[in-house]
């Protein structure tokens, strides 16, 4: 299948990545842990743009910078160097952004996506450095604020914007984008996700193959998605009622569920780069070969390996490489069990009950799902009470053979269920004759009674075929 995207939809990602797992901000000593804190704690001249105050760059985040346009496929300039972006806004009080401009440190790459035809190419066009303003804090929507604080403990921090080329063509494939980008990220160990202003995107979207909006600052998938599908939405209606699409700036209101205009689009020369004076040209070649070491296996090779070292189907080896702590969590159990048991546990099942109630991978043990899955395949439990036990753990914590043994969870012998489908079949003598009758779902509703008799401790596919066996004769 060829999606032929009709609605000429294009859409584009800026992503800003703080590479927060660097130990100080990018110009000056301050400590990068700052979210716990009080505002304004974690500042110093130079993040506050003090007149006086010189830049000194951290060499660390021109490592993790290399590192990310490594993994993301791109070339490595030879040399860089910072320009200033001028502009002004409360969050920037130097009045310009110190960023790079025509020598991004890493260009021309690519990630590959699930499209809406299969794999898909998603080319990077640059990936750069530069330095995040403060935090702006409206008191309400940014369109009927009273107020604006502003914390300047992120002032300084070391961000990486990633731009790719409009090449999505529907606001799923910029979610899975987006997702495919975090996990690498994850994996290069250069970020934590899970912190506030880790990641904010911003679209370049347009319909029909004509002019771009941009739509600013969307900080979550489920945000982008719906961002994507609302500004489409919104292109395409005006285009129909005869307006025109102009260039510019949109906010997305994410409790309104809908875009508002900012300002009209910049360009390029409105910023007036030069280049920062402070800051000597930066020679990286040199460094490429040794951060190249340091590169860990990423994502699509991982899930290669997996099928190939663990026998698993695609859709099985997709889904523990997302995130790296699964894919470590997964290896952990596989050493421990048959590496297919440890998929359709870890990837089936436990994945869908921690995401169920919004949890990672930490909040579960391996040693536990080792237990469940041993239980199981030794026949001492059925899959149900697995679940349940899974479940069990998650809610009100204990060890599995505890709450197999508070529970009753063992299976129960052959003669009990036997018993049990006697019963079932002996008083549901309706359901017996709707089934012999040629109606098949009333067997499932047999086995439902039987399941019933022996609170869940029989194997269902086991009581499935004595129930039938039953009924056959």
């Amino acid at each position: 299948m060829v999606y032929e995207n009709p609605d000429g939809i294009r859409i584009g990602l800026e992503v800003h990545v703080q590479l927060n797992k660097l130990k100080t901000k990018l110009f000056c000593g301050c400590s990068t842990e700052y979210h716990d804190s009080e505002p304004n704690t974690h500042v110093c001249p130079v993040c506050l743009g003090l007149p006086g105050s010189l830049p000194v760059l951290n060499e660390k985040a021109v490592e993790f910078a290399i590192k990310v346009g490594l993994a993301l496929n791109c070339n490595i300039v030879e040399q860089t160097q910072f320009h200033r972006k001028n502009y002004y806004y409360p969050d920037l009080p130097k009045n310009f952004q110190t960023t790079q401009y025509d020598f991004p440190i890493a260009a021309n790459g690519k990630i590959i996506i699930e499209g809406e035809d299969g794999e898909h190419i998603v080319g990077i066009t640059r990936a750069h450095i530069e330095e995040d303003p403060a935090r702006l804090q409206h008191m309400g929507t940014i369109d009927r604020s009273k107020g604006t604080l502003i914390n300047y403990n992120r002032s300084g921090m070391t961000l990486i914007e990633i731009v790719s080329e409009p090449d999505m063509r529907s606001p799923k494939e910029a979610r899975r984008y987006l997702e495919k980008l975090r996990s690498i990220l994850d994996y290069l160990g250069v970020f934590d996700g899970d912190l506030e202003g880790a990641m904010k995107a911003d679209a370049n979207v347009s319909v029909f193959w004509g002019d771009r909006v941009e739509v600013k600052n969307i900080s979550s998938f489920k945000g982008l998605e719906r961002a994507l599908v609302y500004e489409i939405m919104r292109q395409k209606n005006h285009i129909r009622r005869g307006g025109e699409i102009v260039m510019e700036t949109r906010h997305f209101d994410e409790a309104r569920g809908v875009t508002i205009s900012m300002r009209t689009k910049e360009e390029e020369h409105d910023y007036r780069y030069f280049p920062e004076p402070d800051l000597v040209p930066l020679r990286v070649a040199d460094w490429v070969p040794d951060v190249r070491k340091t590169l860990p296996e990423l994502p699509d090779a991982k899930r290669e390996r997996f099928m190939e070292q663990y026998g698993l189907g695609e859709t099985h080896a997709r889904a523990l490489t997302t995130e790296i702590k699964v894919a470590n969590f997964f290896e952990e159990v596989a050493s421990k069990v048959d590496p297919k048991d440890a998929a359709v546990w870890v990837s089936d099942i436990l994945k869908g009950e921690l995401n169920y109630r919004e949890l990672s991978i930490n909040a579960f043990t391996v040693e536990d799902i080792v237990a469940v899955v041993g239980l199981v395949t030794g026949n001492k439990i059925t899959e149900q009470s697995g679940v349940e036990i899974i479940r069990t753990v998650l809610d009100d914590g204990g060890k599995p053979q505890d709450i197999v043994e508070k529970k009753g969870l063992l299976k129960v012998e052959d003669d009990i269920v036997a018993k049990a489908v006697e019963e079932a079949v002996a008083e549901n003598p309706e359901a017996v004759a709707d089934y012999l009758g040629g109606k098949e779902k009333s067997l499932n509703f047999i086995v439902g009674k039987v399941m019933q008799k022996t609170k869940g401790r029989a194997d269902a596919r086991e009581a499935r075929e004595k129930v039938l066996a039953k009924l056959n004769e």
